[in-house]
């Protein structure tokens, strides 16, 4: 599968594959508003033994064919103190 990828100007790290090049149209208006100006990034040729850095090829196959794009969320980062007990939010 083609997809082509674009970085959100508005939320760092945070991207939206699609199938077709600057077609928006499977993208809900209220998503778009959320993600802001899109960069295109790259394209780029999927299939589901693609490694990719921080998704599996094959669950974006199947969400860009289920609702017409994918969205690749930034990584999540964990910050403890050493004074938090584990499973408490530090303050």
């Amino acid at each position: 599968m083609q997809c082509f990828i674009y970085k959100s100007a508005r939320k760092e790290e945070l991207y939206i594959y699609l199938d077709k090049r600057d077609d928006f149209s499977a993208v809900p208006d209220v998503l778009l508003q959320t993600l802001g100006k899109l960069n295109f990034v790259m394209e780029l040729q999927l299939s589901p033994d693609r490694k990719l850095a921080r998704e599996d090829a094959g669950k974006v196959i199947a969400s860009i064919k289920n609702k017409g794009f994918f969205i690749q969320m930034p990584p999540v980062i964990a910050y403890l103190s050493a004074t938090t007990p584990v499973g408490q939010q530090p303050h």
